[in-house]
């Protein structure tokens, strides 16, 4: 007999507006408590010392969060010259300091190096598993780690303000697994100046953006406005937010049904598609699975228990 899942059944994303100095896993364990949903996962990890966007999945939209993960991101970081840690942020030890500053023409005229497909080394402190082990765990325990460089996608990447001589700051926006702190790294190194990244806010994840985003403060707040967390609810976005560049199929009834139990359903009339690699089954406006055609032939793969 399975084991009855605890809490509420809530379903639908919350785009959270992570603060300073808290790990994406608190950060999730604490919206979740507040919903008493059942069941909740996050669709990207934030460092502890970055803030923003973090969006999180309650119950049946964590069968979504594959799109949310792969999906472009934007970010707003300073980086500050002049040291090398060895997280490449500020939570790091100094591994090695310059006495050099770069100038304005010489932070721009390197950005269109990095900009386009290129090759990074991840940091030793992030998530990538080493062996089974996350390389910082093994990094933490005194381990060497060696990860190697992997091709990633840079789709915009400007300077927008020198405070000082010892800070800049800048936007981006990334493809899936690009390192923020890796790309101030590498431009500390290649401007011979070195530098890590001294403060990171992340503004755009997927289809999420800050006119999404809610705060833990916030969210405390609303919690207290009713017991029956119907003020909570009203902050969660639809769980097909995250599938907005997913084409979009909509089906009856009877052909709802069949697909709930996971079987096919033919396709026809002169407007079916003929095949989609993915596409989002709706009836009467509501989700009902996510799907593949082929040949007319339309697959359930994910269904959603609504």
């Amino acid at each position: 007999m399975a084991r009855k899942r605890r809490g509420d059944p809530v379903h639908g994303w919350l785009v959270l507006d992570k603060p300073f100095d808290m790990t994406s896993t608190a950060a999730v364990g604490m919206a979740k408590r507040m919903f008493n949903a059942a069941k909740a996962g996050h669709g990207g990890t934030l460092d502890p010392l970055a803030t923003g966007i973090l969006p999180i999945a309650f119950g049946e939209a964590t069968k979504t969060v594959q799109w949310v993960m792969d999906g472009e991101k934007a970010y707003r970081f300073t980086v500050r010259w002049g040291q090398e840690r060895d997280t490449d942020d500020a939570e790091g030890e100094v591994v090695e300091t310059s006495a050099a500053r770069p100038t304005r023409a010489a932070i721009e005229a390197i950005l269109d190096d990095y900009i386009g497909e290129i090759s990074q080394l991840p940091p030793r402190y992030s998530a990538i598993k080493v062996r089974g082990e996350r390389a910082y765990d093994l990094a933490r325990d005194g381990e060497e780690v060696q990860l190697k460089p992997r091709l990633i996608q840079i789709h915009d990447l400007k300077l927008v303000d020198m405070p000082d001589a010892d800070t800049a700051v800048f936007e981006a926006e990334t493809g899936k697994g690009a390192y923020v702190r890796a790309l101030a790294r590498d431009m500390g190194r290649q401007l011979g100046c070195l530098g890590h990244i001294a403060a990171l806010k992340r503004t755009r994840v997927g289809p999420f953006t800050m006119e999404d985003a809610i705060s833990l403060e916030k969210l405390e707040e609303l919690r207290h406005k009713d017991a029956e967390r119907k003020a909570l609810r009203e902050a969660l976005l639809p769980i097909e937010t995250a599938l907005d560049d997913i084409p979009a199929l909509a089906v009856d009834r009877p052909q709802a049904a069949r697909i709930v139990r996971g079987q096919q359903v033919i396709l026809r009339g002169a407007d079916a598609p003929l095949a989609e690699d993915v596409v989002l089954v709706t009836c009467k406006g509501r989700p009902v699975a996510l799907g593949t055609i082929e040949a007319g032939m339309l697959k359930p793969r994910r269904v959603f228990n609504l």
